[in-house]
């Protein structure tokens, strides 16, 4: 198993719960972004540095990711792509996304999409990351974690 991150907008916190399980469980993690993000010196933490444009660190993580592997992302369509190949796909804000919940996800994206283009104001965005969206991710991260090391 490997851990991949879609860094551009990984919450930072989320990062240090990562770099730390990354040393923990000695598992190579490979941030993919399209500028520079530091990161502690590790043998087990890489940083990918793509091309701007829209995808790219998408394409890119799913071109590498293999069966068995996790990819920490907010992306829907890169979540979905992750499962297809077979890898495991979990949000910072500890959602683990399943063959069952991924197509509830991708519709609802798209009945959003449909709706802020026929003019409805959706803004907004997400909530603040929460204590509890903290714990959520930390809880299932160490639970794939440790069923990878059985």
């Amino acid at each position: 198993m490997k851990i991949w991150v879609d860094a551009d907008a990984c919450p930072v916190v989320i990062k240090e719960i990562l770099f730390r399980a990354a040393e923990r469980t000695k598992i190579e993690m490979t941030l993919v972004a399209n500028q520079p993000i530091r990161t502690p010196p590790s043998r087990f933490i890489k940083m990918l540095q793509v091309p701007q444009g829209f995808d790219v660190a998408d394409n890119e993580i799913v071109r590498r990711v293999a069966a068995g592997d996790l990819v920490i992302t907010s992306d829907i369509p890169l979540a979905d792509e992750v499962i297809e190949k077979g890898g495991h796909a979990l949000s910072p804000r500890g959602e683990r996304f399943t063959p069952d919940s991924i197509k509830a996800r991708l519709n609802m994206r798209d009945f959003m999409e449909t709706m802020r283009g026929s003019g409805v104001d959706t803004s907004g965005g997400p909530p603040p990351l929460s204590q509890s969206d903290r714990m959520a991710f930390a809880n299932h991260l160490d639970r794939l974690l440790t069923i990878n090391k059985k």
